[in-house]
This record gives structure tokens, sequence and C-alpha cells, in this order.
């Protein structure tokens, strides 16, 4: 592997990392347009009992050959920078700028989705049927009213197990599911404050839950591939529900600052065409950024969504 690809998984996982900081937008629809999603599966899936077993043989130039070192050096260095960088900087937009961060994100899903579209097309009654049931589901799931869960380290465990899922996924992002149950901000202000007792407690449920789910991505991408490249895309779909620029705040809780944050919130329309106007320009960048993205993978196609 050479400098240039090492530099674009980095740049790749700048912006994966950037995404998974909004409460919306997936890591992995980054990772799917980019075309590293079949490499990210599949190195994460090296981490099994056979690597274990050479690390605890000393055998380390044997478990280097079997897992694809560089690619997730090059990639978690991207993702810990965005995440060290972009943390507050993505908080306070969130407060001050809401619509256009949103419009921003709706353009870059949006754009994934049709792009993902014209790559997978010649959809038989069966690929339309999986890319309905899962819009659908996405769009109830991401729906649903948030939740409050105790802050024990028991609940952080799950809450990481069951958001690194998501972030694998095209199109469910992992911080909704955060806020869905009550653990953004919680793990949010961990980053902020540098606490990394709760942020081990994290990772561990992430280590956990990522281990066994990318199994079973791994087994439906390999079995019944463009089926399933359908049903991610309408995934991505249904999850345009949370990405829509325009929201209403229903109710508002306290963080551990003090200030009052949204807790719930209602998408609504627009209420002024200057807005639009703005929010149309930031979709359309966001867009464009999909097509760069799309020019990361190596070979400038999409290796992520040719069918097997």
């Amino acid at each position: 592997m050479n400098l240039l690809f090492h530099l674009r998984v980095a740049v790749v996982g700048f912006i994966m990392g950037a995404a998974d900081l909004v409460p919306g937008v997936s890591g992995g629809t980054i990772a799917f347009v980019s075309g590293i999603y079949d490499r990210l599966i599949n190195g994460i899936k090296s981490f099994d009992l056979g690597s274990l077993r050479l690390l605890l043989k000393g055998r380390f130039r044997e478990l280097f050959e079997r897992i694809p070192v560089t690619f997730f050096c090059a990639l978690g260095l991207g993702l810990l920078t965005a995440i060290f960088s972009l943390s507050r900087v993505l908080t306070g937009l969130m407060q001050t700028h809401p619509v256009q961060l949103w419009a921003f994100f709706f353009g870059l899903v949006l754009g994934s989705i049709l792009l993902l579209m014209k790559e997978t097309w010649r959809w038989r009654a069966t690929d339309w049927t999986a890319f309905v049931v899962a819009a659908g589901i996405t769009y109830w799931l991401v729906g649903l009213e948030a939740i409050q869960t105790p802050p024990s380290p028991l609940f952080l465990f799950l809450a990481g197990a069951i958001a690194i899922c998501a972030m694998i996924l095209p199109g469910i992002s992992g911080s909704y599911l955060l806020v869905i149950m009550g653990k953004y901000h919680q793990v949010l202000e961990a980053v902020n404050h540098r606490d990394f007792a709760s942020l081990a407690v994290f990772i561990g449920g992430i280590a956990v839950g990522i281990l066994s789910f990318v199994r079973l991505v791994s087994w439906l991408l390999r079995t019944w591939r463009h089926v399933t490249l359908v049903a991610l895309t309408g995934i991505m779909a249904g999850a345009l529900r949370t990405v829509w620029p325009w929201k209403e705040v229903v109710s508002t809780r306290l963080n551990s600052k003090g200030e009052l944050v949204p807790l719930v919130q209602v998408n609504v329309l627009p209420s002024s065409m200057g807005e639009i106007g703005v929010s149309l320009l930031l979709a359309l960048l966001g867009a464009g950024v999909v097509l760069l993205l799309s020019r990361l993978s190596p070979d400038h196609r999409h290796s992520s969504v040719k069918s097997a």
C-alpha cells in the first residue's frame, strides 16, 4: 500500500469522525461511498481468536500480516483527529446554526443515496421490497422519542455496543441512537472533558458490539450482496428523517453544565425563502462532498457496491 492510499484513508476517517459526531449521520455512509466499506468490514473481522493466539505467542509479524494494521492506523488517525478537534465546533454549530448544519448533512446523505441507487440500478421486485421495508423500519426507528437511562457504566457499555452496530451501517446514525438512549451528551462531555474512565467503558462496549455485528454484515454481503446493498440504500433513505434541516424543539433537558439542550424535536416546514436558499446551497455542497469521496477510492470506483 502506498502513501497516497493511506492519506486517502486518513481523509475518509476524518470525515467519518465528523459525521459520527452529528446525531443523524452515519460514518458508515462515508465509508460506503468512498469505497473502503468492504476493506473496513473484512479488516474488523480479522480481529478474531486466531489473531489473539498470534498476539499471545508473540508472533507479531504474522499478526500484522493477518490484520491490516496500516489501514486501521490511517483510518484511526483521521477519526481521532476529527473527534478531538471538531467535537466543540460541531456542538457550537448545532446550537447556533442548526438548520445550516443539518442542510449540509441532508445533502450528503441524499447524494449518497442517489449515487448508490445509480450503482445498484436494475432493481427487481425483491430489491424494491427490501428497499421499502428497510426504509420504513428505519424511518420508524429514528422517530422514536428519547429516553433517559441511568449514567452507570453498565448502561454506557450497552450504549456503546448498540451504537457501533449503527455506525458501521450506512444510514443509521450511532450518534442518533445515543440520543434515543439518552447517552449522546454524556459521551460528548466525556470527550470534551477527557473523562478517560467513562470513555474506556464506552469503547469496551464498542469493541464487543462491532466484533459481533460485523460478521453478520459480512455474511449478508457475501451471500446476498445486491439485495443487501439495496436494503442498505433503503436504510439511508429512511434515515433522512433525522437530518431534515427544519426542526422544532418539543422538550428540553438540563445538561451537566446546567444548560438547556433539546431532548425531543419534530420536523417542520421552513419559515422563510431566504433560509431555504442558503440551506439548498449547503445541501448541494454536501452532495458535492459525496462526489469527492467517491473519488477517494484508489480505482475511482465504488468497490463496496460492485455486485458479486
